[in-house]
């Protein structure tokens, strides 16, 4: 499933199901922490709380960080652990297979939380895909699946930006993503700083636990 975040500027799109399920661990796992640290006794708690913290934080970056953006310059594709800043010259076509594609002019971006669940539409999908099957006619948004409908805003954003298209160069992350600096009209794909940080974090901590307990 995937979402609109509130606001029109800009539109997020994500998995409602995932985003629920992190959110629903987070507030375990933090009552977990709470009762560990009132109750428990002896060094290992350190070591059963630095797991739990692991725990927060691989959901984050597995269920929660991802997502899709629509930027004035482009599409920003967040998987767990790459960004890729697809710029809208570069946008050829947006559909579903197993998950959400973005077709660019470098190859296939694959949107990691974006996916069909239903394992028939997805046979459906590559019939389609292998000219098997007539694709389906353009319908009524209201009456489309949520990966579709999530497509077909993508490729109705990509057709408006291309006509209005920004000049000049990226210099400034707060505009369309870290992996869009320098970015012209080719996809860039970065590793996030912000990944780098909580895995390294994550791992100093799983560390000091192991020297204390």
């Amino acid at each position: 499933m995937s979402g609109p975040a509130p606001g029109a500027n800009p539109t997020v799109h994500y998995s409602l199901f995932s985003r629920v399920l992190a959110v629903v661990w987070i507030v375990v796992a933090v009552l977990l922490l709470a009762d560990l640290f009132l109750r428990g006794r002896g060094p290992e708690i350190w070591l059963y709380g630095a797991v739990l913290v692991a725990s927060v934080a691989l959901v984050y970056l597995v269920w929660l960080r991802p997502r899709i953006v629509v930027t004035e310059r482009g599409l920003r594709v967040i998987n767990p652990l790459r960004e890729t800043f697809v710029p809208w010259a570069a946008v050829r076509w947006v559909d579903v297979v197993d998950v959400l594609r973005v077709h660019t002019t470098d190859g296939v971006v694959r949107s990691w939380p974006l996916r069909e669940t239903k394992r028939a539409r997805v046979r459906d999908n590559l019939r389609r895909e292998g000219g098997f099957m007539d694709g389906p006619d353009e319908e009524d948004p209201r009456g489309m699946r949520p990966m579709d409908r999530a497509a077909l805003q993508l490729r109705q954003d990509a057709e408006r930006h291309k006509a209005r298209p920004l000049a000049g160069p990226i210099r400034d992350i707060d505009e369309a993503g870290p992996a869009a600096l320098g970015a012209e009209d080719r996809p860039q794909t970065m590793v996030s700083v912000e990944v780098v940080v909580i895995a390294g974090a994550v791992a100093v901590l799983v560390a000091a636990a192991l020297l204390l307990a």
